[in-house]
């Protein structure tokens, strides 16, 4: 029998820089926005532009960072699931529903320094689902100093 199937994958722009807070439970959670554009024409035959805004959560390592290396305006990929939550709005008493996209992946894309942000390389970090570790893919966050990890038996001359 076929499964589901829920994934996102974005690239845009922050809207804001990323806001960390810590649950009771002591793990480290991360929010913050995510623009995207469309383009195309209208039924008049003009270039048109749509921006969709995204609410992107980030759990455990990821957020930490996300909360460190993103900043408002950075370009980034971002791939995760959608997942709608509800509560009761204390003033109102009426319940209230949001869809947002708890991130699994982020790599930022464009160099740091056309965005205002730290270092010139992009970095790509993934979230394990079972224990919430970060597994470094790519460039960036590792020891070698921004470069991957290789060994000199891995270099093809």
């Amino acid at each position: 029998m076929a499964r589901g199937l829920n994934k996102v994958m974005l690239i845009g722009h922050l809207g804001s820089d990323p806001e960390m807070r810590v649950t009771a439970s002591g793990q480290s959670v991360v929010n913050f926005t995510l623009a995207t554009n469309e383009g195309f024409r209208d039924s008049s035959g003009n270039q048109q532009e749509r921006t969709e805004w995204h609410r992107i959560v980030a759990w455990a390592k990821l957020a930490e960072i996300c909360n460190q290396y993103l900043k408002k305006g950075r370009q980034v990929y971002i791939e995760g699931r959608l997942q709608t939550r509800s509560w009761d709005d204390p003033k109102s008493g009426e319940k209230r529903y949001t869809t947002e996209i708890v991130c699994s992946d982020m790599q930022m894309l464009g160099s740091g320094r056309e965005q205002g942000a730290q270092g010139d390389s992009g970095g790509q970090w993934q979230q394990q689902p079972q224990k919430g570790e970060q597994q470094e893919k790519g460039y960036g966050g590792g020891s070698g100093g921004g470069q991957p990890d290789t060994e000199k038996d891995d270099l093809p001359f």
